[in-house]
């Protein structure tokens, strides 16, 4: 765990007192009964958080895709966070980014076989999933984000925790980054800590299971992230990660993410030379950091590239003034989420028991 990525905010503790009264008042109600929640006659499986900000849910939702999608008709729902539009839209290849948000538009393009479909109303995305006749024939939905949406009742909620900020340590909005008390933990089946270093020492994993104090009935599991080559943006190509080190190559990394720090750790490992210019999570690129970036680039010494994340592709590749040299030389960084201590296969094995129990097909459940 790195402390220094944890910042509380402690004069802000008396709004984040009534922040939670709201909020546990809320969830009460739910609990109750008082507020309705809704289950499906299908598998849905939510992958979430309960802070703001990046926990990796996007590269797990791409493990669940690619762990389903052997088998089943796969959806995902997401709220499509900042895109231009509001209510359902099903994604093809050619919705641009800006109408989904970053996240469909990568998943639609990294699977283009799935169903990707955006609407910040949970409950009416399943509905439309579930009937419209293009999409009637599916057989299991990943709801992306949508731990606090409590309209929809998951079969099977995963819960993300960084491994850097874990949600024990952390504070309720805003003194810190939780949406919702820890004590919500509780609605979780799995849990998952990701992003964690992948020599993690077994003493390290004892410490945050101990931290974490989880109930019987939930399953811990942990995982790190591992990188694919290299991938051109603006042209045909890859370049092995190995040959940053080889050829002495200077690295300007480019992110728009909540949490580019293990990302930063894990390519110092290949760059001695290193160059952060690090935007806000979902930053939308204007004429000034397209000029901050040219001209970054152009005082770094050669050999030297441009590295960024597959979210962020989404929104670069279509800035303009970018200089041709940086599109040159610009390079995407794909990750996958790979679990740790040789427990792939329970976790593996979690996911599938659930949906083929849950599922309408008999055959599936037989499978």
């Amino acid at each position: 765990m790195n402390s220094n990525q944890i910042h509380i905010n402690p004069w802000l503790m008396p709004l984040s007192w009534l922040y939670g009264a709201l909020t546990g008042t809320r969830n009460f109600m739910y609990d109750m009964g008082w507020l309705k929640s809704r289950s499906y006659d299908i598998p849905v499986i939510c992958v979430g958080n309960i802070t703001v900000g990046g926990t990796g849910k996007t590269p797990l939702v791409e493990y669940l895709l690619r762990l389903l999608g052997k088998q089943l008709r796969t959806a995902v729902l997401s709220r499509g966070y900042k895109r231009k539009g509001s209510g359902y839209l099903l994604a093809d290849e050619t919705t641009p980014a800006n109408r989904l948000g970053d996240e469909p538009w990568q998943i639609k393009h990294k699977f283009p076989q799935a169903y990707v479909a955006v609407d910040a109303d949970r409950r009416r995305g399943i509905e439309h999933l579930m009937h419209d006749s293009s999409t009637s024939n599916v057989q299991a939905i990943v709801l992306d984000d949508a731990f606090q949406h409590r309209r929809v009742k998951a079969g099977l909620n995963i819960l993300l925790t960084d491994y850097n900020r874990l949600v024990t340590e952390d504070k309720l909005l805003p003194a810190g980054r939780l949406r919702e008390s820890v004590s919500n933990m509780e609605r979780a089946q799995i849990i998952v800590v990701t992003k964690c270093p992948a020599d993690l020492s077994p003493m390290g994993f004892r410490v945050v299971q101990q931290c974490l104090a989880l109930k019987p009935y939930q399953d811990l599991f942990f995982s790190t992230l591992r990188y694919a080559p290299l991938q051109a943006l603006f042209r045909d190509g890859q370049r092995n990660l190995e040959s940053l080190r080889a050829e002495n190559i200077h690295v300007l990394l480019v992110t728009g993410i909540a949490n580019p720090y293990q990302m930063e750790q894990d390519l110092r490992k290949y760059a001695q030379h290193i160059r952060t210019l690090s935007f806000p999570d979902h930053h939308k690129y204007r004429s000034a950091d397209v000029r901050l970036i040219n001209k970054s680039f152009a005082d770094m010494p050669r050999p030297k590239i441009v590295i960024t994340t597959e979210k962020d592709a989404a929104r670069l590749s279509g800035v303009k003034g970018l200089d041709s040299q940086v599109e040159e030389n610009l390079y995407v960084l794909p990750i996958q989420v790979e679990i740790m201590r040789n427990h792939t296969t329970a976790f593996n094995e979690k996911i599938l028991n659930y949906v083929h129990k849950n599922s309408r097909n008999s055959g599936l459940a037989e499978g």
